[in-house]
């Protein structure tokens, strides 16, 4: 299943690259967003972990030079493709549901289903296999509206961080979502993981 998935997003960010003469003429209105604050290293989520454990090429990398994307529209099209095709892709399945357990695990979606932080590892990996830099690809915690433990992916731009989540289509600054954002990954090395104090102002989202 994961192959179909990567042919298939393969396809869509191509798409996306072909409107980039479309948008080219939207440049001045690209997005801006906040760069989310980020304290001291603090624990590591278990599900982080037990998914080094079986893709260690994902988290044996050592230290790395920290890098932004550079939003462009092409960038920002890339983005909404990966974003909207992943979150259509995937059927939405709890992690007890899915994997039988009430440990968190953490993987890709290789039958095609997933909670969270199936929807978010996903998108990370289409981008980097698109060309995006990891260190700007940030695995990230935080509480939803009704207090419930949710992971998104933070995107880090040198115009702000967006958040892409799977319970919209809509890339949103981070600062926008109305989470309270708990911990995410360091851009150096992402088995380093960051206390996060920012709370988001709750807005409408929609798609």
């Amino acid at each position: 299943m994961l192959v179909w998935l990567a042919r298939a997003i393969g396809g869509a960010v191509l798409l996306g690259a072909a409107f980039g003469g479309f948008v080219e003429a939207s440049e001045q209105q690209l997005p801006s967003a906040s760069f989310a604050e980020v304290g001291a290293p603090t624990s590591i989520p278990y599900g982080w972990v037990d998914f080094c454990g079986r893709q260690p090429q994902e988290c044996n990398l050592g230290k790395l030079a920290p890098r932004d994307v550079h939003l462009t529209p092409q960038v920002w099209a890339t983005l909404a493709k990966v974003n909207q095709f992943a979150n259509n892709a995937i059927e939405p399945v709890s992690n007890f549901d899915h994997w039988g357990t009430m440990l968190d695990h953490w993987d890709y979606p290789t039958d095609g289903k997933g909670d969270c932080k199936i929807y978010a590892l996903f998108k990370r990996k289409q981008l980097i296999d698109a060309g995006f830099p990891r260190q700007s690809l940030l695995m990230t915690i935080v509480r939803d509206q009704d207090g419930e433990g949710h992971a998104i992916l933070t995107v880090r731009t040198d115009r702000g961080d967006f958040v892409l989540d799977n319970l919209t289509n809509t890339i949103l600054p981070w600062d926008q979502t109305g989470y309270r954002f708990i911990k995410r990954q360091a851009q150096d090395d992402p088995n380093v993981w960051l206390a996060m104090t920012g709370a988001a102002a709750t807005i409408a989202r929609g798609d």
